[in-house]
């Protein structure tokens, strides 16, 4: 009697390296639009936190950029020429509210990174939100960066200035920019005709 032999085709491992991604958090709804969106739909490129090497894991950075205290103030109006320097005890206490703040957009986005199951961390970076972002994503090799746009009119973008315009264009890594949905976009406008 001959025994059967059932060859099986050997099932094909495709090992494919994770991406490294960064995510742009601010005060806006935007910011933490584009974080849900990329923890939604590039799951497939960001390994879950319970995969077993935690090197091979891939991981979400987080950074915040807050602009630099200035020591001093410009009265606005006319003999606006004269400087008013900010005490110590002034510094100290915006710099505090502002690590506070920090910790607060932080903390919700880590939470958001947590509830899914995926491995990030958090940078808090000072200077100016440009420079220091596309600094930051050539610094740690990022292969992913997600910005939130804030729904800026043509003319509003064009003396305001826009990060994710910039970072389109002077990041050395690819740029993905998440349009904010039409209920921020809203916000965001009758916030502005407010002011």
């Amino acid at each position: 009697m001959q025994e059967q032999v059932v060859q099986q085709p050997l099932k094909e491992v495709i090992v494919r390296k994770r991406m490294r991604i960064m995510v742009a958090i601010d005060e806006s709804d935007g910011s933490f639009h584009s974080l849900k969106w990329a923890l939604n739909h590039l799951v497939d490129e960001i390994a879950p936190t319970n995969v077993p090497s935690q090197e091979e894991c891939s991981l979400i950075t987080l950074v915040h950029v807050h602009h630099p205290f200035q020591h001093y103030v410009f009265p606005a109006g006319p003999g606006g020429a004269a400087a008013f320097y900010a005490p110590p005890s002034i510094e100290e206490s915006v710099r505090k509210a502002q690590a506070e703040n920090d910790a607060v957009l932080l903390s919700r986005a880590l939470q958001m990174c947590k509830d899914k199951m995926i491995k990030a961390e958090s940078l808090i970076l000072e200077g100016d939100p440009k420079d220091k972002i596309c600094q930051a994503t050539e610094q740690m090799q990022v292969d992913l960066l997600v910005l939130g746009s804030r729904g800026l009119g043509k003319i509003k973008r064009a003396f305001l200035g826009s990060v994710s315009d910039y970072c389109a264009h002077h990041a050395k890594c690819p740029v993905l920019i998440v349009k904010p949905p039409l209920e921020i976009t809203k916000e965001t406008s009758s916030k502005s005709k407010e002011r």
